[in-house]
């Protein structure tokens, strides 16, 4: 019984890690941390490629569709008109709608997307810059190539001069 008893209390006093144990752990979990950062930059990437790309189709949607009211007599064109909005805000403050018996506007978007690759200087969560001045603006008149703002607002860009994942600039997205 004593024997026993001393089994007892000796495997009751090495209770805990040691230094050694303690330290592996921690060398574990410092590579596997190293590894995982990598992974998680690609997917913050990844996840910011597909806000821009959303951002893109909604833009370039509502453009089309104002120039299809625009095609259908229902906004007002000058002769000298692309029939392309003159500027992004356009799709959000609405125009009058010319073809309606009452006075009313027609809407293309209920907010103007930011382009997810403007770096903004951030205070307190607040964007500085308006989401019309985060996107570079490609006129009617001038080439895919050498895009230009002009009198109207033919298609969007984004003014990032970095890379996606595919290997092509954002700009030419």
């Amino acid at each position: 019984m004593t024997g026993h008893m001393a089994c007892f209390s000796r495997r009751y006093q090495q209770r805990g890690f040691t230094l050694i144990e303690l330290m592996v752990v921690l060398a574990i979990m410092a590579v596997l941390a190293t590894a995982a950062m990598p992974l998680r930059e690609l997917s913050v990437k990844r996840e910011k490629e597909h806000e821009l790309r959303i951002a893109l189709r909604q833009i370039r949607n509502a453009i089309d569709a104002y120039k299809q009211a625009v095609d259908d007599g229902r906004i007002e064109k000058k002769e000298d008109e692309s029939g392309y909005p003159p500027a992004l805000e356009d799709l959000v403050r609405g125009v009058p709608d010319i073809k309606s018996a009452e006075p009313k506007n027609i809407y293309f978007l209920r907010r103007l997307p930011r382009d997810p690759m403007f770096e903004d200087l951030d205070v307190a969560g607040i964007e500085q810059t308006p989401a019309a001045e985060t996107w570079g603006l490609r006129s009617y008149e001038s080439s895919a190539e050498n895009p230009r703002e002009g009198d109207d607002v033919f298609d969007v860009y984004s003014l990032s001069e970095a890379t996606g994942l595919n290997g092509i600039e954002y700009s030419e997205w």
